[in-house]
């Protein structure tokens, strides 16, 4: 497969003792949504920077597109699409000016008006920036870099502060570039997003990739392929964990904000047991369900602790 984005010991140091991004190894295929996930401080920020060209690495080798900043700085700008976090526009313009403000940058620019009702702003065309909602804006930040028509798309947090119809709509445009072998790398704080888009991902934390696949091998990894959630009341809410673990088919125990969850291979052997445990600790049942092991599951595993805390 056509490689879009390689880099090899990659590695930045802030001055000179503080390592973001810890001889970092990464490869993205053309045409992949690639997911790179990980708690704030973890080096994604820092890794993405250095990828569009925003930050200089203190050492490593870094492949866009075949190019390198280096030798070919106004090429791969030709060829690269960025939303930002956080993207602040000029709340004066119109959307249209803007798009077409950002569309003059390039030579090739797809047309102000395709990418507006790809981004449901048609209606907003001539709105003020300064009057959209957060969720326009949101919107409207990644049409400036999908007016590009590039051929990487650099995505951070694009879907932070949409509602579901836009976040789904926003999906769809993601499928609808990479069905044009468009290649997508993303952040996201939402784990059902990272499952539902990425073909691949990687978790990051101290500046290391620490697992990478696809969301289906890596939640295949866990201990445990089900998790049982449950909360207690009563004599056995101050219980080891360790009463939890003897449970039969229990893989791993996790306390989670105010729930025991449960890491399990048999759903059917775990509960009746848990029940009678329960009742043996003069405790009630305040809450039960069970679900499939998720990514998000993977991810606590890994880092302990869950992606959106700070």
């Amino acid at each position: 497969m056509e490689v879009a984005v390689r880099c090899r010991g990659l590695r930045k140091t802030y001055d000179q003792k503080v390592e973001a991004v810890r001889g970092l190894d990464l490869t993205i295929y053309a045409g992949e949504c690639f997911g790179l996930l990980g708690p704030n401080g973890a080096g994604k920020t820092t890794t993405i920077e250095i990828l569009e060209g925003l930050l200089a690495p203190t050492s490593g080798e870094v492949e866009v597109l075949g190019c390198t900043w280096q030798k070919n700085e106004r090429e791969l700008r030709e060829q690269m699409g960025i939303s930002l976090q956080e993207t602040r526009l000029s709340e004066r313009l119109s959307v249209r000016e803007t798009m077409q403000l950002f569309g003059s940058f390039y030579r090739h620019p797809s047309t102000v008006d395709s990418v507006l009702e790809d981004m449901a702003l048609t209606e907003k065309a001539d709105a003020w920036v300064g009057k959209l909602s957060g969720g326009q804006k949101q919107r409207l930040a990644v049409a400036t870099a999908l007016v590009a028509n590039p051929k990487i798309l650099f995505l951070d947090e694009p879907t932070t502060g949409l509602d579901p119809q836009s976040r789904r709509q926003l999906w769809e445009i993601i499928r609808k570039f990479q069905e044009r072998q468009g290649t997508v790398l993303l952040t996201t704080h939402y784990m059902d997003e990272a499952e539902r888009l990425c073909d691949r991902l990687a978790i990051i934390d101290h500046g290391q990739i620490i697992a990478e696949g696809t969301p289906a091998e890596l939640i295949a990894r866990l201990t445990g392929h089900h998790v049982v959630e449950f909360a207690i009341s009563g004599g056995a809410n101050g219980a080891d964990d360790q009463v939890w673990r003897r449970l039969p088919g229990v893989q791993g125990v996790r306390a989670d904000d105010g729930l025991y969850c449960l890491q399990v291979n048999e759903p059917h052997e775990t509960i009746p047991a848990l029940l009678l445990e329960v009742q043996k600790q003069g405790a009630q049942l305040a809450h039960l369900n069970t679900r499939q092991a998720s990514l998000e599951d993977v991810f606590v595993q890994l880092t302990g602790r869950h992606l959106r805390e700070e």
